[in-house]
């Protein structure tokens, strides 16, 4: 019953975005350009992909300070507390000084965790080496850490935010605002979701999403990089001045070595952040296999074409621009195929000639490579829409994972790619001698 399901939803979504009628999707795009001029004086939105100003003077709090909880304290989610530390010791008319991290409790040569970076202000396993704010409180509660918070930033491996969200419900005010700085999908009964929309759905509250091109070591050292945050006003929207807005998360999150800008597209960069891993993980394996850049730049082009092409098809309201135009598109595909988890995990099954598992074992110090996780989800949604030969780059991978596929097969899996047309308006001149335009994907 619930395969039936799922089936039924991949019909419902395929029949309305597999089709890609580009004179319609023009004229959506126009409407959209007339929506947002028409809301602009009405609205404190931001307009997709222009910059918030960062300046204290532009938000005149009627409110108490936000209080800001992190759940998450691995390599990635230290990071991101220390960052959101430094921000409100500076900005204390917006936010309360105190930020709580909630921390899995671990005994590292027998001193918990939590007092460790308490009382050293270091996290020792995950983000040695780093001086962290003496503002950032470790808490091993996790109901205690959320429940006098107005704002959760959510940044755990994604395999734990189910778990993590039931302990949570009936324990937070539909108040409170979110952001997911997770990677990957839930798949369910409700077919493919956006991890922000799990979390909104389950705990009945708004939360958009932080992704961009950011290694955590890099940030944390304070190296210079960018970042996206999504982040859609919610229909109880208390007004500027009294709840969060784009111009409170850029003052969340925005450093002098972390910039950041503040754009409506949450599926958008979700998508990008999830399936950039499954991509990395392709550069890793044919690094490994001494291929050099030629072919990592081969896979990354088809990886960017197959992402675009998931966004299209699954969430149509995402924004092609956001792809190329932010950090948390091509930019970050870019990054995490350069280095990070899931190419040192691949490179390392390549070489070693053992599976993911084992690679993750001897690398990661306990943590996950996120495409590991994310390849096997997006290959049963494919499967159940009997689209996986659409995605011959991300079935390539899940095979090579799961289920032990030479890795020097990928060129010919890639090469059984069909092309991905796009209608043309029978209006305006062809642009080349043919009547269809083949985007490669």
């Amino acid at each position: 019953m619930f395969l039936i399901q799922k089936r039924l939803i991949c019909q419902r979504v395929i029949t309305r975005c597999y089709s890609f009628d580009y004179k319609s999707y023009i004229q959506r795009r126009r409407l959209k350009k007339n929506y947002n001029k028409d809301i602009k004086m009405t609205t404190p939105h931001v307009h997709p992909f222009r910059r918030v100003e960062s300046t204290q003077s532009i938000i005149h709090m009627h409110r108490q300070p936000f209080n800001v909880t992190v759940i998450g304290s691995g390599n990635w989610g230290t990071t991101i507390a220390k960052v959101v530390a430094e921000n409100t010791v500076q900005n204390p008319h917006l936010f309360a000084k105190d930020v709580n991290m909630w921390v899995f409790e671990e005994n590292i040569d027998g001193e918990k965790l939590t007092e460790i970076i308490n009382t050293r202000h270091q996290n020792v396993k995950y983000l040695p080496g780093i001086d962290l704010p003496h503002n950032l409180i470790a808490n091993p509660s996790l109901l205690d850490s959320v429940k006098d918070a107005d704002i959760l930033v959510f940044n755990v491996p994604h395999q734990f935010l189910p778990k993590i969200v039931s302990q949570l419900k009936g324990h937070i005010s539909k108040n409170v605002r979110a952001i997911s700085c997770l990677k990957g999908f839930e798949v369910g009964a409700k077919g493919v979701q956006l991890l922000s929309s799990y979390i909104k759905d389950e705990l009945d509250i708004q939360c958009g999403a932080l992704s961009g091109a950011n290694l955590a070591p890099e940030v944390a050292k304070e190296h210079w990089s960018e970042t996206t945050v999504a982040y859609q006003l919610p229909e109880d929207f208390k007004g500027e001045g009294l709840d969060v807005d784009h111009k409170v998360l850029k003052m969340l999150f925005h450093r002098p070595y972390f910039h950041v800008n503040v754009i409506d597209d949450v599926a958008g960069i979700s998508i990008a952040g999830a399936l950039k891993n499954v991509v990395a993980l392709a550069c890793g394996f044919v690094e490994g296999l001494g291929w050099g850049n030629n072919a990592a730049a081969a896979i990354q082009r088809v990886g960017l074409g197959e992402i675009i092409k998931f966004g299209q098809m699954f969430f149509p309201e995402s924004r092609v621009e956001t792809y190329y135009q932010e950090s948390a598109g091509v930019a970050d595909l870019i990054t995490t195929c350069s280095g990070g988890r899931n190419v040192k995990v691949a490179k390392y099954m390549a070489t070693k000639h053992v599976d993911a598992f084992e690679a993750e074992r001897v690398l990661l110090n306990g943590q996950s490579a996120q495409g590991v996780i994310t390849c096997k989800e997006v290959h049963e949604w494919l499967a159940t829409c009997e689209l996986t030969e659409d995605f011959p780059l991300f079935e390539a991978v899940f095979q090579i994972v799961y289920n032990k596929m030479p890795m020097d097969q990928i060129p010919e899996m890639i090469d059984e790619l069909e092309p991905f047309e796009v209608e043309e308006d029978d209006e305006e001149p062809p642009a080349t001698n043919t009547n269809t335009t083949t985007v490669r994907s």
